[in-house]
C-alpha cells in the first residue's frame, strides 16, 4: 500500500486552468464513487478549493497516478492532453504526507497562513467518511493533520495580520480606493467567504453593505446579523451603479456579471471607479469586465500582493511550522510502524497451522 497525491494548484496553473477542474460537492461524490469501484484504491480524500484540486489516495503498490487523472479528466469532460496533464503534480509516500500537512497549515496557500483551508480539509474528510472511502491509515493521518494545523496556529505567527481570501479581498479594495469608510459594497454570495468578507467590511467601517444570494432567505439571515441590506438577484442592474466595490463569492457555474452590465453600470455612475473582486472558482465575473474604462477587476490570483506588509513575520513563522510538520510526520510513521508490527505478530499467532503443505482447514489423516 502507498499514499499518492495528484493535484493542480495556484503554483502550477492559472485560474483559467484551475477552474476547469473545480469539483462541486456532487462531482466529488461521483469521483469518490469511481474510486470506490476501483479495487486498487483503498481510500481517497478530494480537496477542491479556489486554489487547488487535489486527490489524496491510499492505493495498491502497483497503482499508477495516471489512473487517477483518467477518472478526473473523464468526470470534467476534459481531453487528457499533454498540456493539461503537465499542470498536475504527483507526490508519493512521505512527500504526499508532508504536502498534506503543509496545505493544512497554510504553507501552500496563495495567502500564506490561510485559515480557511483547514475547514475545507475537514469537509473533504467528512465527505470521504460518508462515502466509505476512509481506511485506518487515512483516519490516523487526518487526525495528525488536524493536530498539526492547530499546533502551528497556536504556537506560531503563521496567520499574523489576517489570513483568508476574504480578508485579502477587502484589503485589496481598501488599497485601491484608499479607504472604505465612506463606501458602499455589494457582496454576491452569503456562504462562508461572503460572511467573512462582511465581517472584514464591518471592521473597516463601510457605509453600506448590500448582500445578494440565490436564496434570498440566506441573504436576509446574513443581513440581519451584520446590519446589511438583503437584495434579490433580479435587482442587480439597479444596485450595481450604487456601489463602489463588488465582491463576488458565489458558487455558480456561469458569469453573474458580464461586460454589458458593467458598461451600463459605469455610464450610470458618471465613470466613477468601480472595483470588482472575484474570489469565486469557477469565476463568476466575466474577465472582459477588466477592459471597461473605470473598472478595476481583481481575481483570486491577484490577492497575494496584499500580504507583503506581513510577509516577513509569516516567513519566520513558516520555518517553525516546517519543523512542527517534520516532527508530526515522524510521529505518524512511528505509529504506522507499530500498527504494522502488531498486525504481523497477530497474523503469526492466529494463522492456522500448515497441514499437508498448505495453511489451515484440512482434516487429519
Amino acid at each position: 500500500m502507498k499514499i499518492l497525491t495528484v493535484g493542480i494548484n495556484h503554483k502550477t496553473s492559472s485560474i483559467e486552468s484551475r477552474e476547469k477542474f473545480f469539483l462541486t460537492s456532487m462531482e466529488r461524490e461521483l469521483l469518490l464513487s469511481a474510486f470506490k469501484n476501483d479495487p486498487s484504491v483503498i481510500a481517497a480524500i478530494i480537496l477542491s478549493t479556489c486554489n487547488r484540486c487535489e486527490i489524496y489516495a491510499s492505493v495498491d503498490d502497483d497503482y499508477q497516478p495516471h489512473e487517477i487523472l483518467k477518472k478526473l479528466f473523464s468526470l470534467k469532460h476534459q481531453p487528457q492532453t499533454h498540456e493539461l496533464q503537465k499542470l498536475f503534480y504527483v507526490l508519493e509516500g512521505q512527500e504526499a504526507v508532508v504536502h498534506l500537512l503543509r496545505v493544512a497549515c497554510g504553507l501552500d496557500s496563495l495567502i500564506l497562513g490561510e485559515k480557511q483551508i483547514l475547514g475545507q480539509i475537514k469537509e473533504a474528510v467528512l465527505l470521504s467518511r460518508q462515502n466509505a472511502m476512509m481506511d485506518k491509515t487515512f483516519n490516523i493521518l487526518t487526525n495528525v493533520v488536524l493536530e498539526t494545523a492547530k499546533k502551528a496556529r497556536r504556537e506560531t505567527h503563521i496567520d499574523f495580520g489576517g489570513s483568508s481570501v476574504s480578508w485579502a479581498s477587502v484589503c485589496m479594495a481598501q488599497n485601491i480606493l484608499g479607504t472604505l469608510q465612506d463606501k458602499t459594497v455589494l457582496i454576491l454570495g452569503s456562504g462562508k467567504m461572503g460572511r467573512l468578507a462582511v465581517e472584514q467590511l464591518i471592521n473597516k467601517g463601510v457605509k453600506k453593505i448590500y448582500i445578494m444570494n440565490r436564496t434570498i432567505e440566506k441573504a436576509e439571515e446574513l443581513a440581519k446579523h451584520s446590519g446589511g441590506i438583503a437584495v434579490p438577484f433580479w435587482e442587480m442592474k439597479e444596485i450595481l451603479p450604487q456601489v463602489d466595490v463588488c465582491i463576488c463569492s458565489a458558487s455558480c457555474t456561469h458569469y453573474l456579471i458580464d461586460r454589458d452590465l458593467v458598461e451600463n453600470t459605469v455610464r450610470a455612475r458618471d465613470r466613477k471607479k468601480l472595483v470588482c473582486i472575484d474570489i469565486s472558482v469557477p469565476r463568476n465575473i466575466d474577465p472582459q469586465v477588466a477592459e471597461v474604462n473605470g473598472v478595476c477587476l481583481v481575481t483570486v490570483d491577484d490577492l497575494d500582493r496584499v500580504v507583503q506588509d506581513n510577509v516577513q513575520k509569516r516567513l519566520s513563522a513558516a520555518q517553525q511550522v516546517e519543523e512542527i510538520i517534520l516532527n508530526k510526520v515522524r510521529e505518524f510513521y512511528q505509529v504506522m510502524d507499530k500498527i504494522r508490527l502488531v498486525e504481523e505478530k497477530n497474523t503469526l499467532i492466529y494463522s492456522p497451522p500448515l497441514v499437508g503443505g498448505v495453511r489451515g482447514g484440512g482434516n487429519k489423516k
